[in-house]
């Protein structure tokens, strides 16, 4: 697709406006990989390593980040990656900069791939059983390392956001808490979500997604539909039983964009757990605090009033399974 980037910007207006198709191209484009970098791709970090394991026959992949600092004598928290709908685990630890978290914070990031460019989210984008994988990757960074069993946690964006909130339904006993960047709940999961114990949740969603819409419907026009934010919203406040009233605040705005964020905290839910909410005003299908990985025009624009690796994080830091 680098062809793509010889064109003008006016073409792909043009395009979005009188092609549906393009609305499939650009599902498939995977937040975090510009077209121009991809031969630098395989390269950012050293010291993750590419892994294989088998699940039920079939060979899946995962790069993983270990701090060099980490021993068998102390359990550490295990974060797991999901790269978004046409992506792939290697685009992961540059988009995000896990890795450099993990090595001041002392913690184990797995990036899985996924076996067709798509996560099982629930929206029938793959026939794989990728909560299947993520059950026996879990064991195996278990048997292999000192990981703490409480401190498990899921995020991505897009495609991989979608499949953070799957993970919070079917493997609530193993997963702590979720974050899901650019993406709501698939509206197939909902009825068939049932987790066994209260899980944390955050959501951080642009107003201005053009893939994934704030108020809900198809998803990058083709690739199934998304619940709205606040109907994903009350499905986590009435599972997690918290506090119906947010603490809500306006971040500090520095971004010259036009974008800004709002949060909303709903605390004292069962065991421990809250939800929190950023709602990034006039941002896009994009990672707060990243790089522009696509125009503007196609993707819509990056905050950069947080970070969202920073603050996922200290999300996560807060909270285990008891």
């Amino acid at each position: 697709m680098a062809h793509y980037l010889k064109l003008p910007i006016r073409f792909f207006v043009l395009l979005i406006v009188l092609t549906p198709c393009l609305a499939v191209s650009l599902a498939g484009l995977n937040p975090g990989e510009n077209p121009s970098r991809r031969e630098r791709r395989k390269g950012a970090n050293p010291d993750d390593q590419k892994r294989e394991i088998s699940v039920d026959g079939t060979k899946r992949s995962y790069l993983l980040y270990v701090p060099r600092s980490a021993t068998k004598k102390k359990p550490l928290p295990l974060l797991l990656v999901f790269h978004g709908g046409g992506g792939h685990d290697y685009n992961m630890p540059r988009f995000t900069g896990f890795d450099e978290i993990a090595k001041s914070r002392g913690f184990v990031v797995a990036y899985p791939e996924s076996s067709n460019g798509h996560w099982s989210d629930g929206r029938n984008l793959s026939p794989a059983d990728d909560v299947g994988f993520i059950r026996v990757l879990i064991a195996e960074l278990k048997r292999s390392y000192s990981i703490d069993p409480a401190r498990i946690y899921a995020t991505g964006i897009s495609n991989g956001g979608f499949f953070s909130q799957r993970l919070a339904c079917d493997l609530a006993d193993q997963i702590a808490a979720v974050a899901s960047v650019a993406a709501t709940m698939p509206e197939p999961l909902v009825p068939a979500c049932h987790p066994a114990r209260p899980v944390s949740v955050m959501f951080m969603q642009g107003t201005a997604d053009p893939l994934v819409h704030i108020e809900g419907g198809a998803v990058a026009k083709v690739n199934g539909r998304n619940i709205s934010l606040a109907d994903a919203v009350r499905f986590w406040l009435d599972h997690d039983q918290t506090s119906k009233t947010p603490d809500a605040s306006d971040l500090p705005h520095h971004d010259s964009n036009g974008t800004s964020v709002h949060r909303d905290i709903y605390g004292d839910g069962k065991q421990g757990t809250e939800l929190v909410v950023y709602t990034i005003n006039g941002g896009g299908h994009t990672w707060p605090g990243g790089e522009q990985y696509m125009p503007a025009l196609l993707v819509g624009k990056v905050n950069h009033d947080l970070s969202a690796s920073e603050v996922i994080w200290e999300f996560f830091s807060r909270h285990s399974h008891p």
